[in-house]
């Protein structure tokens, strides 16, 4: 079986470690923080036992699992690598600086990945002597449980190192989906109307949380309603990601961050890690009921469901990814109860069409601008997937 070493033991890095040695590799876990190595080492301890406790798995399979993951604070253990994951802090100085480092210990064959969220891997990639074996591999949390992971080969990445590091995550029993090096890839990017349109539509005072949290679940089908989300993802993270994307695309209108998201991260009400975002965690505190108006709820759901149409459209127009990619993207990395593309062909193309327009009439904001592609589609009276 081939070799994998993780940078970094966060929740992340430890994730990765566990899919890779669930499937018969052997791993080594690296971190220059020996107490986050520890946690790390116990946390993985704990997963195993609460499967067998489940019966998922028997103990002597827990501990196979175990025995092929290595922990080490020295990263001439890479040596023997076949893939390198890097999955530390989302700064692209100080993964340049790692991967300028690993490169000078791995072998000339070494795949060497990163698990980027929003980063230029074009940029990461810069750093090494030998960018064509560099290629992103992006998982999304928790790494074990979610069946998605984004490929995303930079322009020097050769075609090679794309079809086997999705080769071997495919092995790992993921579903893979290959995506363009452009901002927030297919998920991060797709999805940003989910945040950003329930954020305006709070700022407007149309509704509030509870309110288009009730829409978006009761009426949309989604798992979570958006603020509920992003109190589970943490604000500081989401917001984050959300400037990082909007920078990215050269301050396009349509990822503009929203200020009550901002001032919220200022402010540590981060979500359910810090007990308190949009909703109040304490034991004692009282969950807000929505108001639960169907013709309300309806208006809440179109706006946000027009605008991650619109988005997943554009997408597709850019080549970013393909039909099915982008679909199961959003179905398999963030649960949506539709893929995207297929729901606008339920909907129909001409209501994506007119109900952006009112929009844009409305708000006379580039925020609001309808896909080249929806309007083209329109003219020829096509769909998605006839």
């Amino acid at each position: 079986m081939p070799k994998l070493s993780v940078i970094g033991a966060g929740t992340m890095g430890t994730g990765i470690a566990q899919v890779a040695a669930t499937a018969g590799w052997d791993v080594v876990i690296n971190d220059t923080n020996n107490e986050i190595l520890e946690k790390s080492s116990a946390s993985l301890v704990k997963v195993m036992n609460r499967l067998v406790e489940k019966e998922k798995i028997d103990q002597e399979t827990a501990d196979k699992i175990l025995g092929r993951i290595d922990f080490t604070d020295d990263q001439q253990y890479f040596e023997n690598s076949d893939l390198v994951i890097e999955a530390i802090v989302e700064n692209i100085e100080i993964k340049r600086k790692v991967f300028s480092a690993v490169e000078k210990i791995v072998r000339e064959d070494t795949i060497i990945a990163s698990n980027t969220s929003s980063l230029s891997l074009a940029s990461i990639g810069a750093s090494l002597e030998n960018p064509s074996r560099f290629v992103g591999i992006h998982f999304f949390n928790p790494a074990p449980l979610m069946p998605l992971v984004e490929i995303i080969p930079a322009v020097q990445t050769a075609e090679e190192t794309t079809r086997q590091a999705k080769e071997w995550v495919d092995s790992w029993k993921k579903l893979t989906v290959l995506a363009k090096d452009t901002p927030g890839f297919i998920v991060n990017r797709v999805a940003r109307p989910f945040y950003g349109e329930s954020l305006r539509m709070y700022e407007e005072g149309i509704a509030d949380f509870a309110t288009i949290d009730w829409a978006m679940k009761e009426l949309g089908g989604f798992r979570m309603g958006p603020f509920e989300l992003m109190d589970f993802i943490g604000n500081d993270i989401n917001y984050t990601v959300t400037e990082t994307v909007f920078q990215s695309f050269f301050y396009d209108p349509r990822y503009r961050p929203s200020f009550t998201q901002k001032r919220m991260s200022e402010a540590g009400f981060l979500g359910r890690k810090s007990g308190r975002g949009y909703y109040d965690y304490a034991e004692d505190a009282t969950k807000p009921e929505p108001i639960k108006d169907e013709k309300l709820g309806k208006e809440i759901l179109d706006r946000v469901l027009v605008m991650l149409i619109n988005e997943a459209a554009d997408a597709l127009f850019l080549n970013i990814a393909s039909r099915e990619d982008i679909d199961t993207a959003m179905t398999k990395g963030v649960n949506y109860p539709k893929g995207l593309l297929k729901w606008a062909d339920e909907k129909g193309i001409d209501w994506c069409v007119e109900r952006l327009d009112a929009l844009y009439e409305e708000y006379h904001e580039d925020r609001y601008r309808c896909s080249p592609l929806l309007r083209r589609m329109k003219t020829k009276k096509q769909s998605f997937y006839s």
